[in-house]
């Protein structure tokens, strides 16, 4: 295995995928961690190595770098105890093993890329968040902060570890666009409560471009918002979709109706997080798709 090995963790999922098969075509040789190696197989057939135990993995140096994107879906199930706690070990559990195996093995990778999110930041109405911003205590929150924490623990073992704190992510195959396009091409999308919290969102080639470069680029590390520079409300968004779907927007969906509909993950839908990439912008990082409606027209053309 050359040292241009790259290991991605949850390697199956929405961005996970989308980023092999981008390393992939940059001849990266590419493993695929995942829970189920059929799964593994049927996505990306004998382009990847599968792997579904940490004990099965080489010394940790014969990786360049590690990208952990594992985790159980945050919105496939509604919220109980039981789910909390699945949400917890399927993020924290593994990296806290992956570290583990980092720290046993006698050469390290030069990065680890791991997963986070907005919802660091919890509740915040309008107020503008970048990196250096307070975070409001709530189950996302100290899931993300967590996460993040466990993540951190491989610095100490000389490796580099940028954290990407990643918005709603907008592609064609997956993620939040996916879920909104059936009710709004049947004209029946509108604002979600409100409509007044914000979105923070980013195209998904601005994503990938952007784990790339925190891949190759050594200067980089620490967390980024991976978010574009222009947020918009619920509302906004909502109007956005609908006009380049050429549909109108007929159904709001109040907050007397999500919050039973949904439970604790409701905050997840009707929490405001107006978030500005601020490190991207000062290293001066170049957004493909830096408005919405680009995006959008991008995606659904």
């Amino acid at each position: 295995m050359s040292n241009q090995s790259i290991l991605i963790t949850g390697g199956t999922g929405f961005l996970g995928s989308a980023l092999a098969f981008k390393l992939l075509h940059a001849g990266k040789h590419v493993v695929v961690f995942g829970r189920s190696s059929d799964k593994i197989v049927r996505t990306f057939g004998d382009q990847v190595q599968a792997v579904s135990q940490i004990s099965d993995l080489p010394d940790a140096g014969s990786f360049q770098a590690i990208v952990n994107l594992a985790g159980a879906g945050i919105f496939d199930q509604r919220w109980n105890d039981k789910r909390k706690q699945v949400l917890r070990s399927s993020r924290i559990q593994l990296t806290q093993q992956l570290v583990d195996w980092i720290a046993g093995s006698e050469q390290k990778p030069d990065v680890l890329l791991n997963g986070s999110a907005i919802g660091i930041y919890g509740e915040h109405g309008d107020e503008v968040l970048t990196e250096q911003s307070t975070q409001v205590v709530d189950f996302s929150q100290q899931l993300c902060a967590d996460w993040e924490a466990t993540a951190l623990q491989a610095e100490a073992l000389g490796v580099r570890v940028c954290l990407i704190r990643t918005g709603l992510v907008l592609g064609q195959d997956g993620g939040l666009l996916k879920r909104m396009l059936l009710p709004f091409r049947m004209g029946l999308g509108g604002r979600l409560g409100n409509g007044r919290q914000w979105m923070s969102w980013i195209h998904l080639q601005d994503w990938l471009a952007l784990a790339q470069l925190m891949l190759e680029n050594s200067t980089m590390q620490g967390a980024y918002n991976a978010s574009a520079p222009a947020p918009v409300t619920n509302a906004e968004f909502s109007a956005a979709l609908a006009a380049a779907l050429n549909r109108p927007m007929l159904l709001p969906l109040p907050e007397i109706v999500l919050k039973p509909l949904l439970g604790e993950m409701s905050a997840l839908i009707l929490g405001s997080q107006r978030v500005l990439p601020k490190r991207l912008i000062d290293q001066g990082f170049e957004f493909q798709f830096p408005q919405l409606d680009l995006a959008l027209q991008n995606l659904l053309n």
